[in-house]
Formats: C-alpha cells, structure tokens, sequence
C-alpha cells in the first residue's frame, strides 16, 4: 500500500477495524440520466444493500419485487424469490454488454449485474483498495475550487469487478472521499466524474451519503448537463454476522 493509502484507510475509520467486520448495509436511492437509457423506473425505489467485506458480494432485498432478491458475484448474477425460487441466472455477465453504448437497454441480469458491482464498490471505498491484488499508486492531485485533492489510482485485479479495471479517487485535505473517476466499461467506455457529498459517520467509518455522476470532459471537468446518476445513500451499517 502506498502512505497516502494507509492515511485515507485511517481517516475512514481504520483498515484494521473494517477487517473486524463481515458486511456493510445502507438503502440506496437512484435518479439520473442513465435510468431511462436502460429502460428503468426514474426514480427507482429505495432498496437496500449488503456488501460482503472479506470478498466481492453483494444481496438486494426486494430487488425489483417486494418478493424478489438479487445476490451478486463477479462471475454471477441471480434473482430468486424470498422463498428461494430462481427468477433467472446468468453466469459470465460481463460478457453480456459485448457491443454496448451508453444508450443500448439492459435486461433484467444486465442491471442486476450493475447494481451489484456499483453498491459493491460505493459500500466498501476505500477500503477494497486494500484487498489482495488490489494496485495502487499515487497520482497527480487535483485543484477543484481552493482545495488540492491528493489522488490514488487503483487497478483490479482479475476476481474484482467494477465500472472500470482502473479507476482514480481523490481525497481532500481531511482525506476523505471527494471524487471517482473511471470509465464506464459497460456503457461504451464513457470517461465519467463521481462526486462525493455529506459524509456521514457509521459504526465508527465516514461514508458518503450523495453521491452524482457526471460525464467527463476530455479536461477532466464534469458536464454537469450530463448527469448520468444522482445517488442518496442512507441508514448505513457495518456488521458482524
């Protein structure tokens, strides 16, 4: 891990405490451009998340249906009902968005897919970045407004999935969480700017409860026209089982 790494860790609540626990909940709320692309309910209903700490999973309850559940992997994707009748699979589903733009629609695996990896990703930062075969590095940092926000940028290994195999993240002078970037792999490869807003303190770990995604200009600057997600995350929770 790189020094700027184990000081966002600490200022997030502390690798070795987040190590102690199993999962991380919270009920996300989603609008934004990107809905209505893929053929999806603006704004979608409120939903609740588990992310597994230890490994790349992730459970939506009432996933689409109040008597539906999504459970999530990188090599899977499932909806079930609650009294464990499978609703549909697909394995591999990453290969699914072979061909995709930003405006081709998904299926009913392709946003199970999204949704799994995406709140997998929002729930565990930065905290993955830790993760075996996870590589970070230092980057140049950023001048957003009168801040300097340091960067880091993470590349996945094969086993961990997310909008992009390389992503950046910035951090402001208290290290916190300002900013994502990646490009959207399965919408074409769009060069996006996540920002992050209105931390707030669970369980002893600062997590962002807004975050909005904007297409990214060939300077770096957000279009701010093009909001392609507006996220409100509440309720969090990090636990044992």
């Amino acid at each position: 891990m790189t020094q700027l790494l184990d000081l966002v860790l600490e200022a997030h609540g502390g690798l070795a405490r987040w190590k102690s626990f199993d999962t991380v909940r919270a009920t996300f709320l989603s609008s934004g451009g990107l809905l209505p692309m893929k053929g999806l309910e603006v704004p979608a209903p409120a939903s609740e998340a588990v992310a597994a700490i230890q490994e790349e999973s992730l459970l939506i309850q009432g996933y689409r249906k109040p008597e539906w559940r999504m459970k999530f992997t990188p090599e899977s994707v499932e909806v079930e009902t609650t009294a464990g009748k499978l609703v549909e699979e697909r394995s591999s589903p990453r290969k699914s968005f072979a061909g995709h733009t930003l405006w081709t629609p998904w299926d009913l695996m392709q946003v199970a897919y999204f949704n799994g990896y995406a709140r997998w990703t929002y729930l565990t930062t930065p905290f993955f970045m830790a993760m075996p075969g996870v590589k970070v590095t230092e980057i140049e940092p950023r001048h957003e407004g009168t801040e300097t926000w340091r960067g880091l940028r993470a590349r996945l290994p094969e086993g961990i999935v997310s909008h992009s195999a390389e992503m950046e993240f910035y951090f402001g002078p208290d290290l916190l969480l300002r900013r994502h970037d990646y490009r959207f792999e399965i919408g074409g490869g769009v060069p996006v700017a996540q920002y992050v807003y209105d931390l707030v303190e669970a369980d002893g770990f600062r997590f962002p409860s807004k975050r909005r995604a904007y297409v990214r200009s060939p300077s770096g600057r957000p279009i701010h026209d093009l909001l392609l997600i507006s996220i409100d995350i509440r309720d969090y929770h990090v636990e044992k089982r």
